[in-house]
Parts: C-alpha cells; structure tokens; sequence
C-alpha cells in the first residue's frame, strides 16, 4: 500500500538565472532607493598673491646673474633678509650666531634628533599607561601628594625657601658654565 507521488519542481520565471546571471530588476520594482542632493560647487579661491611668487622669482633670478657675474655669492644672510623682506627678528639672529658657533654640527643634530624620538616614545608610553584603568587616578594622587610635601619642605619657611633658590641658581651656573 505504498504510494508512489513524483516531486513537482516548478520554478517561477522571476528567480530563473539566465547564462548564470541573476534576472535584473525593474527600475520601478526597487522602492528602497535613497537619493542624496548634490553638493554645492566649491568656492572659487581668488588669486591673492601672485605678485609674492613673481616677486621670490625675480629675486632668485637676480641671485643667479649675480653669482654667474661675479666670483663671490651671496650670504645665506642675505638671502634670508630678502626673502623675509626685512629685517631678521632677534631671537632668530641669537639662534643663527649660536648655531655658527657649533662645532660639531652634527654631534649635535643628533643630539637634537634623539631628543625628539625620545619625546615622541615616551609620550607614547604615558599615553599607553593612561589608558589602563585605575592606574591614571593613582598617579595623579601621588602627583598632588609630591607637590604638597615638596611645597610643605621647600617653599613654606623662609630659611628652606632661600636655599632651594640658592640650589637654582647653583644649577643653572652648572649648567652655563658661569660663575
């Protein structure tokens, strides 16, 4: 008493797959198209300052003739005046005459340079430590009990007041190399 049925396979024209793509769809059918408004055309920038560039122009060309004209060339000082158009601030004066007293200009280019790596890294490793729970709030408690126990033997009376200053001011004569 078995009963033999055979399957049905029907397959609906709109899931067929024609040459193995999937059937397009309507332009109508798809009701879920967001469309976004253009944006605004971007501001035209006037040309403020093409005479600046005409002008540093000039000046090299000048520079040029100069030194193809006669057999010394202009100083890097005045070269830098005249592209500044003036005069040189004074701290920048300070730093060049320090600078042209080095000797050894690249002992201390490096110094400079791993100063600045090691200022990088470690601002990474405190930035990598703030960012461990708890451990942010117990350094800032042990920073403001410092500063209270540095400021109560140090700043409060005067006698350990005049010799922290004395302590200074030794230091930085240290430093200098100034009596």
């Amino acid at each position: 008493m078995a009963s033999t049925s055979s399957p049905t396979l029907s397959i609906s024209s709109s899931s067929t797959f024609v040459d193995g793509k999937a059937p397009r769809q309507s332009p109508t059918a798809s009701t879920q198209c967001v469309s976004l408004p253009t944006l605004p055309p971007p501001p035209v920038q006037p040309q403020t300052r093409p005479w600046k560039a005409t002008a540093f122009c000039r000046k090299v060309a000048r520079n040029v003739m100069a030194m193809a004209t006669t057999s010394e060339a202009p100083t890097t000082e005045t070269v830098t005046t005249e592209l500044n158009g003036g005069e040189l601030p004074e701290f920048v004066k300070t730093i060049q005459e320090a600078w042209d007293k080095v000797e050894d200009k690249y002992a201390v280019s490096s110094l400079g340079v791993a100063g600045f790596v090691a200022l990088w890294g470690s601002a990474g490793v405190i930035s990598a430590i703030d960012r461990i729970p708890l451990v942010p709030g117990v350094l800032e408690v042990v920073g403001i009990g410092y500063t209270g126990w540095f400021a109560y033997k140090n700043l409060v009376f005067k006698p350990d007041r005049e010799a922290l200053f004395r302590k200074v001011k030794e230091t930085i004569n240290e430093i200098t190399g100034s009596s």
